[in-house]
């Protein structure tokens, strides 16, 4: 078994159900191990679009990084994720932040996350979930990659 850790993202529709559904959808092939609060977060990149919910999630699986990938775009898919505009609004967002400790460098899949050190949406969640969590690429703890980052704008969700 291997350890992943996820980031959720949705700022179309009902955002929090949105998240809940993907949450509810990962079994049997993924089991959810532990989660973060949930985050509203200012769009980033596309800027004129409303508000993300993020979170972060821990979890177990049998599946290769490439096997997860591939069932993580298959759910986006069955929750009603459409193709859009890079950065741009979506019903849900799934990426795989980290992998057991590998660094993984395909065409189509690079774990770690390539910018979750750059993006605070990703790290205030990722860092109440797994704080102590040392980045295999760049060797510094979750929390000092948050520390780093403007939070400006982000706040609980309850």
């Amino acid at each position: 078994m291997s350890i992943a850790l996820l980031a959720l993202g949705a700022n179309l529709g009902n955002r929090l159900a949105n998240l809940q559904a993907a949450l509810a959808a990962l079994p049997p092939a993924v089991t959810v191990l532990a989660q973060s609060p949930v985050y509203e977060t200012p769009p980033w990149g596309v800027t004129d679009q409303p508000a993300f919910l993020n979170m972060a999630v821990k979890v177990e699986t049998r599946q290769t990084p490439e096997e997860l990938l591939h069932y993580l775009k298959t759910l986006e898919s069955t929750l009603g994720r459409q193709p859009s505009v890079r950065y741009g609004p979506r019903l849900i967002d799934i990426d795989i932040l980290f992998y057991d400790n590998l660094i993984v460098n395909l065409p189509n899949l690079t774990i770690p996350h390539p910018r979750l050190h750059e993006r605070a949406f990703v790290l205030v969640p990722l860092a109440d979930l797994e704080p102590a969590f040392v980045h295999p690429g760049l060797g510094l703890p979750v929390s000092a990659l948050l520390a780093a980052v403007d939070t400006k704008g982000i706040v609980r969700h309850d």
